[in-house]
């Protein structure tokens, strides 16, 4: 009889595998922000598998992504005079993976270029430029990165711009502001993204820029990358007032995977991890003057002690479970930030792994229509109300 059990417990679990399995295969899988093009921009060959990292087109295929959005980015050591020319550099290097991997991939650059990619059965490539300061104050630069296929812009990285204030700075400068929110320029540009069919992108955003979007923008928004404050408080992450305003605004909230926006005890293991190496991070701090690039750095360096503090991966569900139990799973998809994070719950080493969460997903009871939407099928909604 227990032999019997055992027997039947273990098919059990074998079909719910290849239920799983079947159903992340069919629903459209979009991923909102992935940082792979820096890695490119080092001279990387993303067109073949590669060992490095999180994603290569090779992989994206195998986790059964559909739609990507690829993060066009700079840091603050780029700025006016330098960082359009950027944005352009790496979409420049988008265009060459895309060429060389045609097979699997295309650029898209309206709603129906991605649905015919689609029917071709390859990855729809996106755009999305992750900060405003790309544009240099400039609408005509505006116009012509929306005119080379950017499909998102995030209107602020950690850094503040002149027109929009960043969460990071409203955390930490607080009241030595100049101003909080979007300046009368930075309507401009909200309303031209709106005009253009460009999505405003919220994540990195600070609160009071967060509301300013969300009182006048006449487009659902999309918060590409950021995850809930009230299971991690993290600036990055979102609040519960500002989850119900995204629903209400038709938008999406697309969960970022990096183990210190999901999970608020890691930070405490990596600050120990970091005491036990103070002399490299010292190093680093001294051979370092852009504090940004200084944490990369030291991320890098202790990417394999970092390991083990990682969460595993229910707490990730916990994240999309939040919103969705919140404002109903209409509201929330993917934004996984691979290739920009140094760490990743278990269970999601790499964008192979993305099955997982439609396991987890079933697990929890959630039906095969409401999976499909977390997936993709809310960005996609979201994707078409915007483009043209």
């Amino acid at each position: 009889m227990k032999v019997s059990i055992v027997i039947i417990f273990c098919c059990a679990i074998t079909a719910f595998s290849a239920d799983h399995k079947k159903i992340h295969q069919k629903a459209i899988v979009a991923d909102t922000h992935n940082d792979v093009l820096l890695r490119a921009m080092r001279g990387e060959d993303l067109s073949v598998r590669t060992i490095e990292g999180h994603s290569d087109v090779v992989r994206l295929k195998e986790g059964g992504v559909d739609v990507q959005i690829f993060s066009v980015w700079c840091g603050t050591d780029y700025g006016n005079g330098t960082a359009f020319n950027r944005a352009n550099a790496m979409i420049d290097t988008l265009q060459a993976i895309v060429g060389r991997s045609s097979d699997k991939m295309m650029l898209a650059k309206s709603y129906k270029e991605i649905e015919k990619i689609l029917k071709k059965g390859k990855i729809a490539a996106l755009i999305g430029v992750e900060g405003g300061h790309m544009i240099e104050d400039s609408l005509s630069y505006l116009d012509q990165l929306a005119k080379r296929g950017m499909n998102y812009l995030t209107l602020t990285w950690n850094n503040s711009t002149s027109w929009a204030t960043s969460a990071a700075d409203e955390t930490e400068k607080g009241d030595s502001l100049a101003f909080k929110g979007l300046t009368e320029f930075g309507k401009t540009v909200v309303g031209r993204l709106n005009n253009l069919g460009v999505l405003v992108d919220l994540s990195h955003a600070g609160e009071r820029t967060f509301w300013d979007v969300i009182n006048m923008t006449k487009k659902p928004v999309i918060v590409s990358h950021s995850s809930v404050y009230a299971i991690c408080p993290s600036r990055r992450n979102l609040k519960d007032d500002q989850i119900k305003a995204v629903a209400k605004n038709n938008g999406v909230i697309c969960i970022n995977f990096y183990s210190g926006f999901i999970d608020s005890n890691y930070s405490t293991r990596v600050k120990e991890i970091r005491a036990n190496f103070k002399p490299l991070v010292d190093s680093i701090k001294h051979a370092n003057t852009d504090h940004w690039k200084t944490e990369l750095t030291i991320d890098s360096a202790l990417a394999p002690y970092y390991l083990e503090a990682r969460p595993s991966l229910s707490v990730l569900i916990d994240h999309i479970d939040y919103i969705a139990k919140l404002v109903g799973p209409d509201y929330v998809g993917i934004g996984s930030d691979f290739d920009g994070v140094e760490s990743l719950p278990k269970e999601m080493d790499d964008v192979t792994f993305l099955p997982n969460i439609t396991r987890e997903l079933l697990k929890r009871g959630y039906k095969e229509k409401d999976v499909k939407k977390i997936l993709g099928g809310n960005v996609m909604r979201v994707l078409k109300a915007n483009m043209k």
